[in-house]
């Protein structure tokens, strides 16, 4: 089951890390297996709110999703969404941007470089705000109760979290940007680290809007649906097979998409913290969309999606030390192991917790299982 599940992702693996060896060395070896653990971990409950969603389409929408739908998140998201970044941001044609990273190394380093306050402040608001709106979310399941009971009751005033991200981004924009561009003999930069943070605020805002829009859109056709069964049941006529998968399953499908390309963003955003060579970025990103299709298909078929209820936590504070990171790297540079580790540290935290607060559980319902059977022995004698 688990070959059959990852077989083609296992595959990919193998292929990517050769071709990294092959094109930079152990060096590159080692950034793109931190890359692909990266975005596994970013986008496990992408896999988890995918198979949630998938499992109410028939065969024939969740074949489109796991085809169709992986290419546009390997290939689109992950290939051509870097190379559109720094082609913006350094002023590039896309071909160019390319043509240079493949060629001209040192070139493109320096332009990315130059570039690399504008893309971190983008990314590190986006980012931020991912990691907010979580956190300032009333959830029934917390992880850190003491840091996410007060959070909650502080998410109740609204706008909080497009406040405290505006702060951020002002007050790095006022100290790292102009610290950091004046020490280095460059003019100050503030103006081009705020802009480029409003535009990462409006890209999620627009983004988690068409999300919404969507899962409305699925919400209202859902209970025509049902409404259409409840009538077909009271009046004894067919109901129509056309109307079940076609509407519903095609807006799924809409909805998925958007998903899947917000949930990218903080994985190719956050890559850029760990390297700014596109081609390693797209293997150990590609390398990790295959598990996240894997992943996803693993859920459904095993229909096991709350085993683990803190690890969709764990990602999200994984995206927000990202999202620090980048910012903080508008003027100091950071380690890439250092970026990479503090994810995986966080998501395997949130795994044992998980693990922990499963096991506990267990072991409560044994000693109230023993105890109704010593309450049925007692009564029975």
């Amino acid at each position: 089951m688990v070959l059959k599940t990852f077989g083609w992702s296992f595959a990919v693996t193998a292929l990517g890390l050769v071709a990294a060896v092959l094109y930079g060395g152990w060096t590159a070896f080692g950034i793109v297996a931190i890359l692909s653990v990266l975005e596994i971990s970013l986008s496990f409950d992408n896999a988890v709110v995918n198979a949630g969603i998938l499992k109410k389409m028939n065969a024939f929408w969740q074949k489109i999703f796991l085809t169709i739908g992986v290419l546009i998140a390997v290939f689109g998201m992950r290939l051509v969404f870097p190379v559109l970044i720094v082609a913006v941001s350094a002023q590039l044609g896309p071909i160019e941007a390319v043509d240079l990273a493949l060629t001209d190394k040192d070139r493109y380093e320096e332009l990315v470089t130059d570039a690399h306050p504008a893309i971190a402040a983008f990314g590190g608001m986006f980012l931020l705000m991912i990691f907010l709106d979580f956190i300032f979310e009333d959830r029934e399941i917390k992880w850190l109760s003491w840091l996410e009971r007060p959070l909650s009751k502080l998410g109740k005033v609204d706008m909080l979290s497009v406040c405290v991200a505006l702060i951020v981004l002002l007050v790095s924009a006022m100290t790292f940007a102009t610290q950091a561009h004046l020490h280095a003999g460059h003019a100050d930069k503030a103006e081009t680290v705020l802009l480029s943070g409003i535009a990462g605020l409006i890209t999620y805002m627009v983004v988690g809007g068409l999300s919404g829009y969507f899962e409305d859109k699925l919400e209202e056709d859902e209970e025509r649906e049902h409404e259409a069964e409840e009538e077909a049941e009271r009046t004894g006529k067919p109901r129509s097979a056309v109307a079940l998968a076609g509407k519903a399953a095609f807006f799924m499908f809409l909805y998925l998409e958007v998903l899947d390309a917000s949930f990218s963003f903080d994985g190719v955003i956050g890559a850029f913290a760990i390297t700014n060579d596109i081609v390693l970025m797209a293997l150990g990103l590609g390398i990790g969309a295959m598990y996240v299709r894997s992943l996803t298909v693993y859920l459904v078929r095993q229909g096991t999606l709350d085993d683990y209820v803190y690890l969709e936590h764990g990602a999200h504070y994984a995206i927000g030390a990202l999202a620090v990171i980048l910012l903080v790297t508008i003027q100091y540079q950071i380690s890439e192991i250092i970026t990479g580790l503090i994810g995986v540290v966080l998501i395997g935290w949130s795994f044992w917790s998980s693990v922990r607060r499963n096991r506990a559980l267990a072991a409560a319902e044994g000693k109230a299982a023993g105890s109704d059977e010593k309450t049925e022995v007692s009564s029975g004698v």
